[in-house]
């Protein structure tokens, strides 16, 4: 019986974790070589005095991808997780004082609507969320759980494929398409937001995205037990359980490719020979560090990076008398102001919107005794232009972010900052992103036909599987792209 054959996957973030489990499953020999000494990626924690956050995502939509995913393994998706369901899921606010509250209900967040901004807007709400579950039904199948569409395979598929193009709405930008179907101007800044998920431009950006806002308001968002780097941790064990072989604190220096055939990867203990690679990395890294020695080529990389984001996390006192929601976004006075800012004049938003994740909440994480862990968000340019490299224009985000939350009494004067990481810090624990967190931004009408597939054509045994490439950014797309490049290795091996 020949041996199975060996496939190594170049990083452990949610895309490599679950190429692992999918191929593992499948009785490949799978080895993970990661720069990092644990799993995720950019689902990562840190430590202050004890207590542990998570550091990137924060919160988990399509859990049916990680229920796929864990079907052919020994373990099941209730006996993998436990979930979180905050009430209410996500706090709106306005500097007019305004609050609206979204919920893991779809007729709660409409009764929440028709309180807050009146009849009309509710209804509006309510027709606005019909259309984007048209966009979902007719995208998933085609963009989401399919391999990566291109113009001539929908042609192949006649008069489907035209329906489906004309229900994705492509061919509208996510604004216009709120501006046309949605009056309140504070209901349209909600259903804007959903642009920043995949950090797009919702100016620029298809209306085919407006399926996010389905996919967390329609079908319902949650929390995981313990944080989102369970996610991590939980697949890392499973796939151990069925073989696989972690590197961690082993970075890989190239890909060696002989006559177009990935032969091996090379890290600094030496020469470590596969059939495939799954390249769980950012794509300018693979082309110009890990393949720059072969004269071989990747994907095309050209489309315009996605939003990168300033974090960090406060050390917030306790306030019994203040019920503070899971997640909570603070809108400035004009919200478009914020995408000119970084799309076009290539700055930190002068007037940002502030999100900010109760961990404690969000996922029944621990915390302090007398103070709570805070993690903020503000959205912000990748790190492109040369005055971005430098620290000044983080130190004034970080400023306008805190008393922006100190003037809507979100946190104390004395709160205080115990971590923080900046768009500089994204770029160098990500080679190749310059800080960008979600790969290429979907600026584009033919963003879905423009992401570069798991499977790389130009090196026979390269796949991908990362937020970079097919299907997009965010925990469940990356959790489906490497079960993608999985699928493609098993039909290419099958052959």
């Amino acid at each position: 019986m020949s041996e199975p054959p060996r496939i190594a996957i170049v990083g452990a973030g949610a895309g490599g974790l679950s190429a692992t489990v999918a191929l593992a499953a499948r009785g490949y020999d799978v080895t993970v070589f990661e720069a990092a000494p644990e799993p995720g990626g950019k689902i990562g924690t840190a430590s202050v005095d004890g207590t542990t956050f998570d550091t990137g995502p924060s919160l988990l939509t399509l859990p049916s991808v990680l229920e796929q995913l864990l079907a052919s393994t020994p373990v099941s998706l209730d006996e993998a997780f436990e979930w979180v369901h905050p009430d209410p899921a996500f706090r709106y606010l306005y500097p007019d004082g305004t609050t609206f509250e979204t919920y893991g209900e779809l007729e709660r967040t409409l009764q929440s609507a028709r309180h807050t901004f009146g009849d009309a807007a509710a209804d509006d709400l309510e027709s606005f969320l019909e259309y984007t579950q048209s966009i979902w039904e007719a995208a998933a199948p085609h963009f989401i759980f399919d391999h990566a569409p291109t113009l001539g395979s929908m042609a192949g598929l006649g008069f489907q494929a035209f329906g489906a193009l004309r229900d994705i709405d492509p061919m509208n930008t996510m604004w216009s398409a709120i501006e046309s179907r949605v009056d309140h101007p504070k209901l349209r800044d909600v259903l804007a937001r959903f642009a920043t998920y995949t950090g797009s431009d919702p100016r620029e950006a298809p209306a085919t995205l407006h399926c996010i806002a389905w996919v967390e308001l329609g079908l319902g968002a949650r929390g995981v037990e313990g944080g989102m780097f369970e996610i991590a941790r939980t697949l890392t064990s499973i796939a151990r359980q069925m073989g696989a072989d972690f590197q961690f604190e082993t970075p890989v220096r190239s890909l060696e490719v002989e006559r177009g055939h990935i032969r091996s990867v090379e890290t600094d203990e030496g020469r470590h020979p596969c059939d495939a690679v799954v390249a769980n990395t950012e794509l300018d890294y693979l082309d110009d560090d890990l393949l720059a020695s072969q004269q071989a080529t990747g994907p095309d990389r050209t489309l315009e990076r996605s939003m990168s984001g300033w974090n960090a996390l406060i050390r917030a006192r306790r306030r019994p008398e203040q019920q503070r929601p899971a997640h909570t976004a603070l809108f400035p006075e004009n919200y478009q102001e914020e995408f000119r800012d970084i799309f076009d004049r290539r700055r930190p938003p002068h007037d940002p919107t502030v999100y900010l994740c109760a961990q404690e909440k969000a996922h029944r994480r621990d915390g302090w005794e007398a103070t709570e862990p805070l993690f903020v968000m503000a959205n912000a340019p990748p790190v492109e232009a040369d005055e971005l490299r430098r620290p000044e224009p983080w130190h004034e985000l970080r400023e306008r972010v805190m008393a922006r939350l100190r003037s809507a009494d979100l946190i104390a004067s004395d709160d205080e900052i115990v971590w923080e990481r900046t768009p500089l810090d994204l770029a160098e624990r990500f080679p190749g992103s310059r800080g960008a967190i979600y790969g290429a931004a979907s600026n584009s009408k033919w963003a879905a036909f423009q992401r570069p597939a798991n499977r790389v054509d130009e090196v026979e045994g390269l796949y991908l599987a990362s937020g970079s490439v097919h299907p997009g950014g965010g925990v469940p797309l990356c959790l489906q792209s490497g079960r993608l490049a999985a699928e493609a290795i098993e039909e290419d091996h099958s052959r």
